[in-house]
Parts: structure tokens; sequence; C-alpha cells
């Protein structure tokens, strides 16, 4: 197995989901660190704030982005990230992650270049494992 992912990046209003995902993590040794968000608001404050500063260190290198949040959900982050991430060398990986089975918002999703993957909640441990390994492998 290549290096351990530095730091994973969580945006999800669900703290039970968000705890388990923590737990996972942490047990399974997938991340140095864990940046955890509310909202994409909050998310989208702190990335700004990391291109204003040019600290692209405290860039994650896997998000996980959850659809219905308050504030700012998922898609609205999407929209505006776009707007701001070529201005990060960083290869980020982002997956979404929602309990929507909809095949609308698989295939909304999947229309972003900038989407890995659509999770659909409650992940697999194995699958989650998976996720964590291949970001390793890039």
């Amino acid at each position: 197995m290549g290096q351990k992912v530095e730091l994973a990046c969580i945006i999800d209003d669900d703290k039970i989901y968000v705890n388990l995902v923590k737990k996972i993590i942490e047990i399974k040794k997938l991340s140095e660190n864990l940046l955890i968000f509310k909202n994409g608001k909050e998310a989208l404050d702190y990335f700004k704030l990391i291109m204003e500063n040019m600290s692209e260190d405290k860039l994650p290198d896997i998000i996980f982005l959850d659809l219905n949040m308050p504030v700012m959900d998922g898609w609205e982050f999407l929209s505006e990230f776009i707007k701001i991430k070529n201005n990060f060398d960083k290869k980020i990986t982002l997956y979404v992650v929602s309990s929507s089975i909809d095949p609308r918002d698989l295939e909304r999703a999947k229309s972003f270049n900038m989407v890995t993957d659509y999770l659909i909640k409650p992940i697999e441990l194995k699958k989650f494992e998976k996720i964590f390994e291949k970001n390793n492998a890039a």
C-alpha cells in the first residue's frame, strides 16, 4: 500500500454519519487528518481562505460531499467549487455521497467532471477502504 491519504474532508450535516465515517477513518488509519464541515458554505469559505493564503498543503486529497444540507447544499457547493478549483494545482478526488437513489441525482452528479463517483449511503466498509486505497495509488 502506498502512502496514506494526508487529509480527507467530509462535507455533511448528518452528525451520526460523520461520526461513523470519522471512526472508520481513525480505526482503519485511512487518513492522517480529517476536515469536517456541516455545509457547503463552511467548506467553500475554507477553500477560498486557503486560496488567498496560497497554502495548498491544507487542501484535502479526497472530499466526501453530501447533497442535502442546510445553508448551501452539495449542488451549490459543486457549482461554486468548480470556479475556484482551477486555482489549485493539487489533484482533489471528490465523491458525492447521498442517501438519494434518484437516477436524476446520479446523472446530475456525473455531469460534473470533477465528481469521481456517486456513493449511496450507507457506504459499505469494504467500498470505503477501496476508495482510500485507490486514492493512495493515484
